[in-house]
């Protein structure tokens, strides 16, 4: 793995469309979110494209707060990622590993910014854990459907 990016794998018992659906609507990735900030969708597009631009409550900490995101990695049914204000991107990739059934990769990159200040303040390791309990949401809300 990268320095600076912290990512997680799961397969998935569904094609790669199935999976690529749910994450690229905004209004259910509070349904994906492992992490327990993301709240709900405030504004944007029913479905992500290439440029989508699109706004979330979070809560952190007891804080709550609004997040604009823009959709700056796009391939259809295959990768996705988007970035915020401090140009960080989560990004997930999907990789058929066998008839209907899909490696998806969930990472979070922080090369760009204030690497710095999310080492210190041990971002990894709670981006890490949040990574894993998406992706069990992420199988179970997918294989379940």
């Amino acid at each position: 793995m990268a320095e600076h990016m912290v990512a997680r794998s799961v397969v998935v018992d569904a094609p790669a469309k199935r999976i690529f659906d749910l994450l690229a609507d905004p209004a259910r990735h509070p349904d994906l979110d492992g992490s327990g900030t993301v709240r709900g969708a405030v504004f944007g597009p029913d479905r992500l494209e290439s440029g989508s631009e699109f706004g979330m409550d979070m809560r952190m900490a007891g804080l709550p707060y609004r997040m604009t995101n823009q959709v700056v990695e796009f391939e259809e049914d295959r990768l996705i990622a988007w970035k915020h204000a401090g140009s960080h991107r989560w990004r997930y990739e999907l990789e058929e590993v066998d008839p209907g059934r899909t490696r998806v990769t969930e990472t979070f990159d922080y090369t760009r910014g204030q690497t710095l200040f999310y080492v210190l303040s041990g971002a990894p390791a709670r981006n890490a854990r949040g990574i894993e309990e998406t992706l069990v949401r992420l199988k179970r809300l997918v294989e379940q459907a």
